[in-house]
């Protein structure tokens, strides 16, 4: 390998034969270096390849100012989240997180906390993703002397599902809000609790993702099953009715019309994470 561009002491870009650029990082890996000189590979901690150039661009831009521990932290909590939660991420979560992340370590070592209003919404809607944002918080104590509040962790989350969901952070905060209200619209229906470790109540949130995700972008699934929502509701009067509070609710709130496919699946969710 041999370096393209100096970014700093720690940080190189280069390219390959096939002309992909790579980000490259170790400590002193450039130092006295310039471009054409090749790359002591001895020296390599992590190497990125981010297939968008304005991605790599702004990534690039960053590490010109993050601590290298920070990118390491980022880079292994990233592998960590693809192997748990078995999806993939959008890879600007590498530009978000970092960027997140830092300017969160910058407010606290000014004594700036800001608090998540989200935080029990995302502990309650994303445990997998809250636990990942445990684990770094974790990894920047130990690493980095700093101990980031819970509220952190919760951020963190967010800028995973959105990676998770190819969302903006403020669309998927949105989201979050609009699965809390659905829930509890639920909750005083029934006058009832979830299991939260069920596998029906893990398909219920999955399906509120991806039905918020429709309101806020104003689509629909098609409206091809009234025979058959018809037979539902016969069958699920109760689970039936507070899917007609959720209809109007949204209707009324997010001037977002149900179709009787959504208000289907909606209905048969309820009546699983209910009566399972």
């Amino acid at each position: 390998m041999k370096i393209a561009k100096v970014i700093n002491n720690n940080v190189v870009s280069v390219y390959q034969a096939d002309g992909t650029e790579l980000v490259v990082m170790g400590r002193g890996i450039a130092f006295k270096k310039k471009p054409g000189d090749p790359v002591d590979e001895r020296n390599v901690q992590k190497v990125f390849a981010l297939k968008n150039k304005q991605t790599s661009d702004n990534f690039k831009m960053l590490l010109r100012e993050v601590p290298i521990e920070l990118i390491v932290i980022v880079e292994e909590i990233i592998g960590h989240a693809k192997q748990t939660l078995g999806r993939k991420l959008n890879e600007n979560l590498y530009v978000s997180l970092t960027d997140h992340v830092n300017f969160a370590i910058e407010r606290h070592n000014e004594g700036i906390e800001i608090k998540n209003a989200l935080l029990w919404e995302v502990k309650q809607l994303y445990k997998d993703e809250f636990g990942i944002g445990l684990r770094m918080l974790e990894q920047i104590r130990v690493k980095m002397g700093l101990e980031l509040p819970e509220d952190e962790a919760a951020f963190i989350a967010i800028h995973i599902v959105n990676a998770e969901m190819n969302e903006d952070v403020s669309t998927t905060m949105n989201i979050t809000k609009f699965m809390q209200q659905i829930i509890n619209i639920v909750k005083y229906h029934f006058k009832t609790e979830f299991d939260e470790e069920s596998l029906s109540y893990f398909r219920f949130i999955t399906h509120l993702k991806f039905f918020a995700q429709r309101v806020f972008k104003g689509t629909h699934y098609e409206n091809n099953y009234d025979h058959l929502y018809d037979a539902i509701k016969e069958k699920h009067p109760e689970a039936a009715r507070c899917t007609e509070k959720i209809r109007n609710f949204v209707l009324k709130e997010y001037n977002h019309e149900l179709t009787n496919e959504e208000m289907l699946y909606l209905t048969v969710h309820l009546e699983r994470v209910v009566n399972r």
